[in-house]
């Protein structure tokens, strides 16, 4: 399986760079995002911090997603990964915010398969002009390997978004 620090190295070098601070909103990868950042050298200049939202409580408390949202689509849902990453940009001031959520498996859960993920990206310029987008995933392997390929596909989208110029740099 291919090992993601690579690209989170190129994450925390491109963000460095550009001068955007870093923070997550995790649920089934449980911090791993942030550990991947955590494991480059530097990553102290860009990473604020990261939250594990694994209960729908947390989401809801902490990181200010809808109690409707979530009564009515549960927490495997793309508008939920929008709103995590939301939540996370404003808990922890950050301009980049990757949140994830889904099921990691094995069996699927509240009437999603194993494998069915959702990544939310959010980048704020800076004059806080806000791009936002969603990943909806479709992942096979164990729980391992599937919260792994997300961890690789969300560093992978971030670090295009930062590279691209959404934050209107």
């Amino acid at each position: 399986m291919p090992d993601s620090r690579p690209l989170a190295a190129d994450l925390v070098g491109a963000c460095s760079a550009r001068g955007i601070s870093i923070g997550t909103a995790e649920s089934l990868t449980g911090g791993l995002v942030a550990a991947a950042i955590v494991d480059i050298p530097g990553a102290s200049a860009v990473l604020r911090g990261g939250i594990v939202a694994y209960d729908l409580q947390i989401k809801a408390g902490v990181l200010g997603v809808s109690h409707d949202l979530l009564a009515a689509r549960g927490a495997v849902d793309p508008e939920v990964a929008a709103q995590m990453a939301d939540g996370a940009a404003r808990m922890l001031g950050v301009r980049l915010a990757i949140s994830t959520t889904g099921v990691a498996g094995p069996g699927s859960d509240g009437g999603h398969c194993a494998g069915e993920v959702y990544v939310g990206l959010r980048l704020a310029d800076s004059d806080d002009h806000v791009t936002q987008r969603v990943l909806r995933l479709r992942l096979s392997g164990d729980r391992t390997q599937v919260r792994a390929q997300v961890v690789r596909r969300a560093l992978s989208e971030a670090l295009s978004m930062v590279r691209s110029g959404e934050s209107g740099e």
